[in-house]
């Protein structure tokens, strides 16, 4: 992989990574619940989960499963279903007076690193489109003429930077902002708005059509 066709591979991913999705949006309410080091330990389950899913496409198992009509609606469902199901707990978190700043050690809930790992590994791996858009989007980065292992080492590594960078950027930039203001009525809008989107992108994804 040549410097140019690898500067071209970063700032096209980071131009979609820079997108809030899911992931970004999980990062962010951990940060403000449990405070800015879980950002670290979710970030980690969503890049081994594209771990895996760059392992498949590099051996071609993610094109393959891309072209399944079946894989593709019981992902869809599985996904759509888990988003709605992280949108009610946001919700009922409203409920609860131990939800404070990041900043606040006293009164801040601990947080369980394998429970935040597991749970941003689900929400990217029920993601249908993720293993469809990789499965597309990598490979046309490809030098034939080198090895395709290194190259797609190469790649997730870029992933890795990118999305760690993006994700932690987006988590300081809301924990800041939610310094300078109330903390608990910032927490509160933040689930109430953070179950809203869940809920929507769940919807999103079971109404979603393959593309």
């Amino acid at each position: 992989m040549s410097l140019d066709t690898w500067m071209m591979f970063f700032l096209a991913y980071l131009v979609v990574t820079l997108s809030p999705g899911p992931n970004v949006l999980l990062v962010v309410k951990n940060s403000v619940q449990y405070g800015i080091w879980s950002a670290f330990t979710t970030v980690l389950g969503n890049l081994f989960c594209q771990l895996l899913i760059v392992g498949l496409v590099a051996v071609g198992v993610g094109e393959f499963l891309a072209r399944l009509p079946a894989w593709f609606f019981v992902m869809k469902c599985v996904g759509g279903l888990y988003l709605i199901y992280l949108g009610i707990r946001s919700f009922k978190q409203v409920k609860k007076d131990s939800l404070t700043l990041a900043n606040l050690d006293f009164d801040r809930p601990k947080s369980n690193s394998k429970s935040l790992f597991r749970e941003a590994f689900f929400v990217s791996v029920s993601n249908p489109k993720t293993m469809i858009f990789l499965s597309a989007f990598l490979p046309q980065f490809l030098d034939t003429s080198h090895s395709h292992a290194t190259q797609f080492v190469i790649m997730y590594l870029s992933i890795c930077v990118i999305v760690s960078g993006v994700h932690v950027s987006y988590a300081l930039a809301i924990c800041r902002i939610g310094k300078k203001l109330n903390a608990k009525k910032f927490e509160g809008r933040l689930a109430k708005v953070s179950g809203s989107l869940f809920i929507g992108m769940g919807g999103g994804v079971l109404l979603s059509s393959k593309p």
